[in-house]
């Protein structure tokens, strides 16, 4: 507890000095003022995250959480249990969607097991021919999380280690020189607790928030709903007490994604937000420091409809909408293109003295 403790004390607020700085030079460069629209809002915000204006972010890192979920045993997938860790073998080897991606961006992947019911040897470390795979750490809190219709998927103490893994898989790689993180996930299942987690926090009905993750139908997605009404009943979660909240209906992986973005924030290091199971991550952070989410960035809004909600709660607005739905981080290492090229505009881009070109007095914003 004190690991997190020490986390939550040591979040500030965003540099409020360098956002006004960053927003003048944007006005002062050859375009109508905020013509970029969602690029300079990003850029803005991450110069207040690093009190920076229009820095470098060279060494990008994906950090995807992975545990396994005892209410999968409830058919509330399309898949098994056991893809969760025949996948994050796959993410060491280089061969999934977040790998190619992150290869594009120039990233690197980081797949951190905290509750993969799987043994995984914590020294591998896979590639395929010619291009490289993910990092492997292991901070194991459980072999998954119970059957959170039998009572709580996991106990308080485990959530909190959970959420304090992800505060040390964070802290390592900033260490190591990143100074841009993305958040990512892998846990057959995950979904069901994201919309158990968000039911509990916002207030949700549970048919509200609840998509098809993995693409069950019809007769599934019924299923899975009553699955969760069900564990709400059995457990009654808190909502004033986050922790109760992950402990009672939430995941290993989830509680590790908001441990991500509270580290991130001690640094002041931009954190980039997935999907639906990394936004819920976001939402548990914002419950246990309010203001954090001024320091995390929304990569794109998927298809399931508790994604916009859990954005909603913590006012964040996504810079991508390509209906997506598969998690793994590939949402956030899209969005680190954007991220770049915001504070490239920044500090590339040539302002109207510099060129010598002539404002026109009428434009406005």
């Amino acid at each position: 507890m004190d690991e997190l403790r020490n986390t939550l004390e040591r979040i500030g607020s965003p540099d409020a000095g360098a956002m006004e700085a960053c927003r003048r030079r944007l006005d002062s460069l050859t375009k109508p003022p905020g013509s970029l629209g969602m690029l300079e809002d990003i850029a803005i915000r991450v110069a207040g995250i690093t009190g920076e204006i229009g820095p470098s972010l060279r060494n990008k890192v994906v950090l995807v959480m992975a545990g396994d979920h005892g209410v999968a045993a409830r058919g509330v997938s399309a898949y098994p249990r056991e893809v969760t860790g025949q996948m994050v073998l796959n993410f060491m080897r280089g061969g999934a969607a977040v790998n190619v991606l992150a290869r594009q961006v120039g990233a690197r992947v980081v797949v951190t097991d905290v509750g993969v019911a799987a043994d995984l040897a914590a020294d591998r470390r896979g590639t395929v021919p010619g291009v490289a795979g993910a990092a492997l750490r292991v901070d194991k809190c459980g072999k998954g999380t119970r059957d959170m219709t039998q009572g709580p998927a996991m106990t308080r103490e485990e959530a909190i280690a959970c959420i304090e893994a992800g505060i040390r898989t964070c802290l390592a790689e900033i260490g190591r020189g990143a100074d841009i993180v993305a958040t990512g996930d892998m846990g057959i299942g995950n979904t069901t607790a994201s919309a158990a987690m968000l039911s509990a926090l916002g207030g949700f009905q549970p048919a509200e928030v609840t998509g098809r993750g993995t693409g069950v139908d019809d007769e599934g997605l019924r299923r899975k709903v009553a699955v969760i009404e069900r564990a709400l009943g059995a457990n009654r979660p808190d909502p004033s007490d986050p922790l109760d909240v992950l402990s009672k209906v939430g995941g290993f992986e989830i509680g590790a994604i908001a441990g991500a973005i509270l580290a991130a924030a001690t640094q002041r290091v931009p954190v980039i937000v997935d999907g639906f199971i990394s936004a819920v991550g976001a939402v548990l952070a914002e419950s246990l420091r309010p203001g954090v989410s001024e320091f995390a960035i929304a990569s794109h809004l998927s298809e399931e409809p508790g994604h916009a909600a859990a954005l909603r709660m913590i006012g964040l607005e996504p810079a991508l909408r390509m209906r997506m739905r598969l998690g793994e981080g590939t949402g956030a290492v899209l969005a680190m293109w954007l991220v770049e090229a915001a504070c490239r505009i920044v500090r590339e881009m040539s302002t109207f003295a510099d060129a010598g070109v002539s404002r026109a007095g009428g434009w406005t914003r």
